[in-house]
């Protein structure tokens, strides 16, 4: 059974759901993939823990991990881009398996550039300053382009302002921000924290939604691992790089 470590932020928790369940074609409430979802809000915020120190999320994360096996989830989602900075200290013999947002990534990447090609991350300061993304995926493929100093502020800024319900402010701020990095040469931009397509939700190809992609892996992983029930896609699951 498919976990979700949601709530960071329930907002974007919500959206992945949305998502979720439009992504996992079904004709009846029976055909439809089963979940388990852990949403708590009070998981310490991720990002000012990565570029300013206090309270460790990771010991919130493993508790949430825990009790999802618990309930008996074997594989787990997290829809929190900057979370999976902890990925490799949320697995091992004793937690659920988890399908990394990155790879989901990729998996959109290769559909839509399968040539390569430059591409720019729009994310927290967190993501960005432990370089989750570079860190995992195939960069002479898909060459990640260098944000400004204000211009990662100012997504930051987005990305708070959606938390707090405010999504024509930061839908505005956020679309100058694409704009930007397309008029430098990005072929495509991954719109990286989960608040964000929360707020801008351009049906655009090359506007890759990390929380979309996430959950079509999602989808597919049941799909592929689970009898009675056809593959939705044929490829296998594989790494970012």
């Amino acid at each position: 059974m498919l976990g979700i470590l949601g709530g960071m932020g329930p907002l974007a928790t919500v959206d992945f759901l949305a998502k979720l369940v439009a992504a996992d074609e079904a004709e009846t409430d029976q055909q439809h993939m089963p979940f388990i979802v852990r949403a708590v809000p009070q998981i310490p915020d991720r990002s000012r823990y990565i570029t300013e120190g206090g309270e460790n999320p990771l010991p919130a994360l493993r508790l949430g991990m825990r009790e999802l096996g618990r309930a008996g989830a074997s594989v787990v989602a997290i829809p929190c881009n900057t979370a999976h900075y902890w990925y490799s200290s949320l697995v091992g013999p004793d937690l659920p398996e988890i399908l990394h947002i990155v790879d989901a990534v990729a998996d959109r990447l290769a559909e839509v550039l399968p040539e390569g090609g430059p591409i720019a991350i729009l994310s927290t300061q967190g993501t960005h300053a432990a370089r989750v993304y570079e860190n995992r995926l195939d960069q002479v493929r898909w060459p990640i382009a260098e944000s400004t100093g204000p211009e990662i502020a100012a997504v930051g800024q987005g990305i708070t302002l959606v938390k707090a319900g405010r999504l024509d402010a930061a839908r505005a701020i956020f679309a100058q921000a694409v704009d930007a990095h397309r008029e430098r040469g990005a072929k495509a931009v991954i719109l990286a924290c989960t608040e964000i397509p929360a707020a801008l939700n351009e049906p655009d190809p090359f506007l890759i939604d990390a929380t979309q992609a996430l959950a079509l892996r999602c989808v597919r992983w049941f799909r592929e691992t689970h009898h009675g029930f056809p593959p939705a896609m044929t490829r296998p699951l594989r790494a970012a790089s």
